[in-house]
């Protein structure tokens, strides 16, 4: 079973490589070298001195990347001040169903904890595409809340 550890900023490689992956997968596409070199700057960039944001890596008995999961902390009057947010999460297709997910999701409510988040959420995908993928975070002790929504804006 993979070993999962705290990333790094040497890590930030693994992590990009991962979430283009992600990408990739949520959108029916092929992975994307660009989404590759901005992920990897934007894990670099966070890791070296975000104090809100957190990554757990999963490695192989190859030491090679297979799965990772990134927190964020955000603040909320409804949730009491601040809260922790999974915003990447991602398996390789190889290692899932065998739990590792559930070990990555279970590091970061331990991060949770240690930073005194009462509260995790994670945006789930569409539905019904991807009803596997909220009925794994259901079995993980979630709740569903209801959709979210994004506007991106310029700046």
């Amino acid at each position: 079973m993979p070993a999962i550890r705290p990333a790094t900023v040497a890590d930030a490689p693994a992590l990009g490589a991962l979430v283009a992956r992600l990408l990739a997968e949520l959108h029916g596409e092929v992975v994307d070298p660009a989404a590759i070199d901005g992920a990897t700057f934007a894990a670099h960039r966070l890791l070296a001195g975000h104090p809100g944001f957190a990554a757990f890596l999963a490695l192989d008995s190859a030491q090679r990347p297979v799965a990772m999961l990134t927190l964020s902390e955000c603040c909320s009057l409804y949730a009491g001040g601040l809260f922790g947010e999974i915003a990447e999460f991602y398996v390789d297709p190889a290692w899932r169903s065998q739990g590792l997910g559930q070990r990555l999701v279970e590091a970061a409510i331990e991060e949770a904890k240690a930073r005194r988040w009462p509260r995790l959420e994670v945006g789930a995908p569409d539905l019904p595409r991807w009803q596997r993928t909220v009925d794994f975070y259901k079995r993980c002790g979630f709740t569903e809340i209801g959709p979210r929504l994004r506007r991106l804006t310029a700046f």
